[in-house]
């Protein structure tokens, strides 16, 4: 029954080149993404056209975001072969740095196209989120991003047995056997079952990504409160499953993790833009910016 047997993570192998399913699943993210800004883009004033420009422009630049930020926090690993930072092949992506620098990009690319920032920042959150909830399956692919031993380990040795391991996954979590497979990796306490935080974390930007639909139909936000909300709600979450990988990027010799301490960062900040929002800026609510552009 405990076959370590990983599935594939190589989607299409021509001889010359690879395509890996990591990529496969991030391209769909990005994909699902676009095509739901530019259909709710038409609804706020924002063209096609400057999504997509912005998308260009934005998205290379998360990317580069996203290995620097990894590289920083990995800093021993690569201070003594420089070249190495250009090796993603190699993995070292850190979702945090494309976060960052996608806002920063966005903020800036509106000012530079006159567009008003905050409703392109209420634009992208619920595509950050799907974007999200898809990338995480590469990780699945690629066997990574995941948990501790379900069950924990006590003196070096797991407390459940495999059979009990599985049964969590596949009989109390009710896991299709594909995903109850994969999880049986080796792991830093070697060959066991791991939680899926992977899949954890996509059900919950699942749950983010349907809330902002939701409340952009509502008439109880304001422009700019979608990015507050996806702060708060991406940020909560990734917060706890963070506590439970065994792969995260910490501050020095701290102990203290860096996604964990960036995560309260920006629960806080999203708690203060709302709250600032409403009470000094007071934007026009989300529904009247619908109504005007309807006209």
């Amino acid at each position: 029954m405990h076959i370590f047997d990983p599935i594939s993570n190589v989607f299409l192998d021509l001889g010359f080149i690879i395509w890996y399913k990591y990529s496969v699943m991030i391209l769909l993210g990005l994909i699902a993404a676009v095509v739901l800004g530019i259909r709710e883009g038409k609804k706020i004033g924002i063209t096609a056209e400057q999504i997509i420009d912005g998308v260009i422009i934005i998205v290379p630049l998360s990317i580069v975001g996203t290995r620097m930020w990894y590289v920083i926090f990995e800093w021993s690993r690569y201070r003594n072969d420089l070249m190495q930072i250009f090796n993603i092949r190699d993995g070292g992506l850190a979702i945090h740095g494309g976060v960052i620098t996608a806002f920063i990009s966005v903020y800036f690319y509106t000012k530079f196209k006159k567009i008003d920032f905050l409703r392109a920042f209420d634009l992208v959150a619920p595509g950050f989120l799907i974007a999200q909830a898809f990338g995480r399956w590469g990780n699945f692919f690629n066997q990574e991003a995941h948990g501790g031993v379900i069950g924990g380990v006590e003196s070096g040795n797991p407390v459940l047995s495999l059979d009990n391991q599985r049964a969590f996954l596949s009989e109390t979590l009710h896991l299709p056997d594909y995903i109850t497979n994969n999880m049986y990796l080796f792991g830093p306490d070697g060959l066991n079952y791991y939680h899926p935080t992977f899949l954890y974390e996509s059900v919950w930007n699942i749950g983010g990504f349907i809330l902002l639909l939701i409340l952009r139909r509502t008439k109880l936000i304001r422009t700019g409160d979608l990015l507050s909300i996806y702060l708060i709600w991406y940020s909560t979450g990734r917060f706890f499953i963070e506590a439970m990988r065994t792969d995260s990027l910490y501050i020095g010799d701290t102990g203290l993790r860096t996604a964990q301490i960036i995560s309260l960062l920006l629960i806080a900040g999203g708690i203060a833009f709302l709250l600032f929002n409403h009470l000094v800026l007071k934007t026009k609510h989300y529904y009247k910016a619908l109504e005007e552009n309807a006209l």
